[in-house]
């Protein structure tokens, strides 16, 4: 098999999803996120006594479209993207939205593995994955996944470091 062969043969659609309640944790973390936005607006309209200018009644009006579009589309749209796999000889990794990206590194080139839990991923029970490779191009993130799921992704990819000692560069 030639080495074109062998990336082809690797290259596939990953199988695995972020967490059935990662549309909830993604459209509450946006729901926040405007809202914080739209109370900077209202309070700097306080302040500056801008309750009557229409152009800032219409850009909070805009803010508000646009919170309730991107809190009613992004967090289905991201589920529906959103993939990872981890296989014996490599990490496949798909994520965003707008824009889109797709990732493979082989597992020989796996330096570190970590998780993290904000505030609101606590309470939800979520876990993102962060697998950090020899490669420019930075870590490999798995979003929004339970905590058992993570943390087994986590002993896997330990384990498979362990196996495959040295400096992976």
């Amino acid at each position: 098999m030639t080495v074109t062969a062998g990336i082809a043969a690797m290259i596939h659609d990953p199988v695995g999803r972020p967490s059935r309640r990662a549309v909830r944790f993604w459209t509450l973390d946006a729901i926040i996120g405007w809202t914080v936005f739209a109370a900077l607006q209202v309070l700097w309209m306080l302040v500056g006594n801008y309750w009557t200018d229409p152009i800032h009644l219409g850009g909070l009006a805009l803010t508000v479209v646009a919170a309730i579009i991107h809190a009613a589309i992004m967090p289905r749209w991201r589920y529906s993207v959103h993939r990872w796999e981890i296989t014996d000889d490599a990490i496949f990794v798909r994520s965003g939205w707008l824009t889109q990206e797709t990732r493979v590194a082989p597992i020989s080139r796996l330096q570190t593995v970590d998780s993290r839990r904000g505030f609101l991923s606590r309470i939800m029970g979520l876990t993102t994955v962060k697998i950090t490779t020899a490669s420019s191009a930075g870590a490999l993130t798995i979003h929004a996944l339970d905590d058992a799921v993570a943390e087994e992704v986590v002993a896997k990819l330990a384990a498979i470091a362990q196996q495959n000692a040295g400096d992976a560069t």
